[in-house]
């Protein structure tokens, strides 16, 4: 199955809440965000936080200057915070994904505590995640599993990335092994079992670390 994921969800007739009890995915669902009103979010995606304090991240999609697939992308647009500690995420259960891959084109735009962010998946909730994030900022790419709300490297490497610069992050996931790739190259690549579950799909960043993201890309298999 191929479709653009805003149609899908509506089709499907799905809450956010009544699609954490769906099958996970399978084929592919894209989302480059141009269907979504200006300061909106796609149908089903929640703004949500880790270990929250003070206020939400303001989330929209919003016009995001040299996006792949112009003129829109969902964007942290304003922290609201500079929490070192608090993680914003942007996610739907109405996606639940167990095996496969995830893709999605980030830049970062701004961010003195921390800069750049990632991809999320197999979300149980706000709490419970795999995350994998580009950080311009420390030069790296890292993968983690974050388990009521305590987060737990799983690996690093080398990466350097530029403020303003688009870069393709993606992750494959089948099974235990997790193989992580920025711009098709293989950086990362770890087995783990924390969380072996279908879980929901989405995008994060940390503390006060402004982000855009752009045609996101989910195959179940």
């Amino acid at each position: 199955m191929r479709c653009s994921l805003l149609p899908c969800l509506f089709l499907l007739g799905l809450s956010a809440c009544e699609a954490t009890t769906t099958p996970p995915l399978r084929g592919e669902l894209r989302l480059g965000f141009d269907d979504v009103a200006a300061g909106k979010l796609p149908a089903g995606w929640l703004a949500d936080a880790t270990r929250r304090v003070g206020p939400l991240a303001t989330w929209e999609v919003a016009d995001s200057a040299g996006a792949p697939s112009a003129p829109h992308a969902l964007s942290l647009s304003y922290p609201n915070h500079k929490q070192y500690d608090s993680f914003n995420l942007c996610w739907t259960p109405a996606v639940q994904l167990a095996d496969g891959t995830l893709e999605v084109s980030v830049c970062a735009r701004s961010g003195k505590e921390d800069q750049g962010g990632g991809i999320l998946w197999r979300a149980q909730g706000p709490d419970d995640y795999y995350i994998v994030r580009l950080n311009p900022l420390e030069g790296n790419l890292r993968l983690y599993v974050v388990q009521r709300g305590n987060r737990e490297m799983l690996a690093s490497a080398d990466a350097k990335a530029e403020l303003g610069r688009w870069y393709r992050l993606a992750v494959t996931h089948q099974g235990n092994r997790i193989e992580c790739r920025v711009d098709g190259q293989l950086l990362l690549t770890v087995d783990d079992q924390t969380l072996p579950q279908a879980g929901g799909v989405g995008v994060w960043t940390k503390a006060d670390a402004a982000t855009d993201f752009d045609d996101l890309v989910v195959v179940g298999k």
